[in-house]
């Protein structure tokens, strides 16, 4: 048996007045999502426990059959495995967003105009971070370089149980620093939001600094020049220590791999002992190369893994935009290059199982990740569906929110909708 799970990042949403009522999801074309909804058993997963972070990194950890309650520390240090940077029981990692702040005409406000910075290139965030580490970096601060805008800060010594002052290693900072993502403030003066707690100071200094070094680095001046958004100061937040997850293969007694853009996901693989699959042209937004994902997929499953994981980051990407057409392009591209491509290829397989599903809604209205219930389907090709009841196969005519409506489907936290898929519980 192979499995294959199709992740579409905050693909979920609410109604759209510009849609007649309707959200992204049920008025994009998705013949090949429809019709895994059709044939296969219907859920509604709740993927963002209460007290946790609403981020990508708590769902997709759930997701992956790991209760977050349980083992999530941070989304910083998931990324940090991928990027092989290895954190001591003492160190903490942050994500570091290179951003775009808006400033009055005296620079004592500002504004969080874009957290990717226009969504600056991986070879632009590359050279704007080496050049902050020379400048800013030192034996306890040290900056690497990620995606597009998505870096990392690593901070020697910085756990809850190092000398005091210093940032907590917790879920969101916990009782002793606690920093706010840049995507959930936009448009909205950052003073209220900036890192408070334990160790606050050094954060803040460090993001102040930041402003100096970029705002007249070579890039940002030929940005601005012509007319893209500039990515004037570093944004740190997601902090944590490092995970311990035990091996996704001895609990679920398979083997998997992780097909992603992103350090998040791919930090996640690492971390469970799954293989990752580096895509060319894959990059976390509407260009991403789907197409690739799904022909690198297929191969992992030929090469011995039992389950392939494909998450794609394109649908959140666009939300946090508020661009109600990029969303929908999101949405049909991940339906035809990729849905489409890969329920065409596991056919060669013989019997095989597909979860579909996003990893929590992100509302075009809000422009950030909500805590809404989202859909998910489980198809078997052999019928019947893994998990659910006769009720919950069949029920639903298209795949989109108005699933969650329907009676008699499966109503799963997310961490355990992996087990239900695998059959294992």
């Amino acid at each position: 048996m192979k499995y294959v799970i199709l992740l579409g990042d905050g693909m979920a949403d609410r109604p759209v007045e510009a849609l007649a009522g309707r959200t992204p999801l049920a008025a994009a074309f998705t013949p090949n999502m429809d019709r895994l909804a059709k044939e296969g058993a219907c859920g509604a997963a709740m993927t963002l426990p209460e007290g946790l972070p609403s981020g990508s990194d708590v769902a997709n950890l759930g997701i992956l059959g790991y209760d977050p309650v349980r083992y999530y520390t941070g989304r910083a240090p998931l990324e940090a495995a991928s990027m092989g940077i290895t954190l001591g029981s003492a160190d903490v990692a942050f994500r570091c967003n290179l951003v775009t702040l808006k400033f009055n005409r005296e620079k004592t406000r500002a504004c969080m105009e874009d957290h990717s910075a226009g969504q600056l290139s991986t070879e632009e965030g590359r050279i704007l971070i080496e050049d902050l580490n020379r400048a800013l970096g030192s034996e306890k601060v040290r900056f690497y370089p990620g995606v597009s805008y998505r870096h990392l800060m690593l901070l020697k010594g910085g756990n809850p149980g190092g000398p005091p002052g210093t940032p907590a290693a917790r879920p969101n900072g916990g009782p002793g620093l606690e920093c706010t993502p840049p995507h959930d403030i936009l448009g909205r003066e950052i003073s209220e939001y900036l890192p408070h707690g334990a160790g606050d100071d050094a954060i803040r200094d460090l993001m102040r600094a930041s402003v100096d070094v970029l705002e007249r680095h070579p890039i940002n001046r030929r940005r601005a020049a012509e007319g893209k958004r500039p990515a004037n100061s570093i944004w740190l937040w997601g902090q944590g220590g490092k995970p311990e997850l035990p091996p996704f293969a001895g609990l679920y007694g398979c083997s998997g791999a992780m097909v992603s853009a992103v350090d998040l996901a791919k930090g996640l693989a690492v971390s469970a002992g799954m293989k990752v699959i580096d895509v060319p042209g894959a990059t976390g937004y509407l260009d991403t190369n789907y197409a690739g994902k799904a022909e690198y997929a297929m191969r992992a499953l030929r090469e011995g893994a039992d389950l392939v994981y494909i998450h794609v980051e394109a649908p959140d990407e666009a939300s946090h935009e508020g661009s109600l057409e990029h969303k929908i392009k999101a949405i049909e591209d991940f339906d035809a290059l990729l849905v489409g491509a890969v329920m065409k290829g596991m056919k060669e397989f013989g019997r095989f199982r597909a979860l579909l599903m996003p990893d929590h809604a992100t509302p075009l209205l809000l422009r950030t990740h909500s805590r809404d219930p989202v859909p998910f389907v489980i198809y078997d090709s052999g019928f019947p569906p893994a998990g659910g009841s006769d009720a919950a196969r069949g029920a639903a005519d298209h795949y989109d929110e108005s699933i969650l409506m329907l009676d008699g489907i499966m109503r799963l936290p997310a961490h355990k909708i992996m087990g239900r898929f695998l059959e294992r519980v």
